[in-house]
């Protein structure tokens, strides 16, 4: 008796091509005719799609591991330049609105100057006195464009100071606050006037010597009464801001209309405005005039 074979023979592998070659061609015949293996082929997808993931997904995290590196230094660099611009755009707009600002407080000083008629010069704040304990500052306009000491400054609002001292081309104003400086005002509620002395550190003004029962309330606009000769009368002051009538005189605490924390420039009050001359001052020198060239004929 002869042993079994160890491996079982069988076709040939000749005969095997042959066959599965030939199953394949009547597959893809029937297949192109009548889509007989359109089931069999979305079966065999999904058996097949789970181990296609399998395979794609080293690929896909290497991929998505190198975009999200890239992503993030791409939106680094965009945040970063659209932080520069931002602060750009922000230093334009304040640059812009403190222009606005400035040409708002020009076209009120210019309205200021066509309202009253009197002759002013517009000066530029140069620095603040060097003095902690005055209230002092420097102007560009000196006694080359006919600024004196005496003279007072005024802004948009109303009375800054006075000059206490000139230069050929600069001058130094002492501002209302300062504790020397005094100023004669009235209420324009009631007409009482009284006298206001700047206050020094703490930029107020206050009305010393007036009695705890004057007829002074919270909230009063004062201006200035003219009298002095120095300041005109009307140009608004300060505001009553506190009041206190423990004693016999009331202690009264103001608050300056004007000021020059907001602003660079102001005017200063050189003299009155010009008078035209009139008519009949006209008419008279004409008729001179004409009498003149009568009493002398042309010689020819």
């Amino acid at each position: 008796m002869e042993a079994p074979p160890f491996f079982k023979h069988g076709p040939s592998p000749l005969a095997r091509f042959a066959f599965f070659a030939f199953l394949s061609l009547v597959l893809m015949a029937l297949d192109a005719h009548q889509n007989t293996l359109n089931t069999l082929r979305q079966i065999l997808s999904v058996a097949v799609a789970p181990l296609q993931r399998l395979a794609n997904a080293p690929a896909e995290m290497i991929g998505r591991t190198g975009g999200f590196f890239v992503t993030q230094a791409h939106m680094q660099n965009e945040n970063a330049a659209l932080v520069q611009r931002q602060l750009l755009l922000s230093a334009q707009l304040q640059r812009m609105q403190a222009m606005q600002a400035e040409n708002a407080y020009l076209r009120r000083m210019l309205g200021v100057q066509q309202q009253r008629g009197e002759r002013m010069v517009a000066a530029e704040i140069v620095y603040a006195g060097r003095d902690p304990f005055s209230q002092k500052i420097i102007v560009d306009k000196g006694s080359n464009h006919n600024v004196k000491a005496g003279q007072p400054a005024i802004d948009d609002v109303g009375v800054v100071g006075q000059v206490t001292r000139v230069y050929p081309f600069s001058s130094e104003i002492t501002l209302l606050i300062d504790k020397d400086q005094a100023l004669p005002v009235e209420i324009v509620r009631n007409g009482a006037r009284a006298i206001a002395f700047g206050h020094g550190q703490d930029g107020t003004l206050e009305l010393p010597f007036m009695a705890a029962n004057a007829d002074i309330q919270n909230g009063d606009i004062l201006v200035t009464s003219g009298i002095d000769g120095v300041y005109p009368a009307g140009l608004p002051v300060a505001v009553v801001s506190k009041i206190e009538r423990n004693s016999a005189f009331a202690k009264i605490t103001c608050v300056p209309s004007a000021g020059v924390s907001r602003h660079k420039q102001l005017l200063i009050l050189i003299g009155e405005p010009r008078q035209p001359a009139l008519a009949g001052q006209a008419g008279m020198n004409e008729a001179d005039g004409g009498k003149a060239g009568a009493s002398h004929p042309r010689r020819n």
